[in-house]
């Protein structure tokens, strides 16, 4: 899982690659700030629903769950389940195993793209599709570390918040893996970046390649967690 988050940290000119001008160490600075503000308000934008889609073609095999994303007032994500369809497989196997490397990611440090575990190299200034203008950076990780990646982060020229993120994990989080290669949008809401849809192709030894798509709607009502039909957070993905 990939985090995004600049607690107590800042940017100089050693964590960039060919930055002569120092401009992308001052935009990181700048994201840095927004995000650790991004941290203390994010659990106001209240729950999201959340649709996510998994298949494995080779096996002909897919399903469909949706859920409850909350974030508490301390970070923590946790997941309340409204419906599944589909092969029990995936959902024990795929789903549920992407949504609890989620919850433990969230709480581990060492996987925040941040100086401290990324390198930046600044690649310009784009227009984004919604005609926004973004800062585009290539990053890399210090160490090779089971979800941290290598790829590109872009952020919005006036917010300094994410809004994209794409990359391949450099260490598979199992041996059964080959490869894993995400996208994710994020749009920005009361001044948080809030996640909006991620992809993700993975290469298996075993039944070839996997999908993952995960769509995020707007925040809903907080009252809206009491009207959970299934199991009430995702913790255990060997559960029925």
């Amino acid at each position: 899982m990939i985090l995004i988050s600049g607690s107590g940290l800042s940017a100089s000119n050693e964590d960039f690659i060919d930055d002569p001008t120092g401009q992308g160490s001052i935009i990181i600075g700048r994201y840095l700030q927004a995000t650790q503000a991004d941290s203390s308000s994010t659990a106001n934008n209240g729950p999201l629903e959340v649709d996510i889609e998994a298949s494995v073609p080779k096996l002909n095999q897919h399903g469909h769950l949706t859920a409850l994303r909350k974030i508490s007032d301390v970070g923590k994500i946790t997941y309340r389940v409204l419906g599944f369809q589909g092969d029990n497989t995936i959902k024990k196997e795929v789903i549920a195993r992407y949504l609890q490397a989620e919850q433990q990611g969230q709480d581990d440090k060492s996987l925040t793209l941040n100086p401290a575990n990324y390198k930046f190299r600044l690649k310009g200034k784009r227009v984004a599709s919604d005609g926004s203008d973004v800062y585009v950076f290539q990053v890399s990780p210090r160490k090779k570390r089971v979800g941290l990646f290598k790829g590109e982060v872009w952020l919005d020229a006036q917010s300094y918040l994410p809004v994209f993120e794409k990359g391949r994990l450099v260490r598979n989080p199992s041996v059964f893996f080959r490869q894993v290669d995400f996208e994710r949008d994020f749009a920005i809401q009361n001044g948080s970046a809030v996640p909006a849809h991620m992809s993700s192709i993975i290469n298996t030894r075993l039944v070839g390649k996997v999908n993952l798509s995960v769509a995020y709607s707007s925040p809903v009502a907080s009252n809206a967690t009491d009207e959970v039909a299934e199991d009430a957070v995702v913790a255990n993905p060997t559960r029925n």
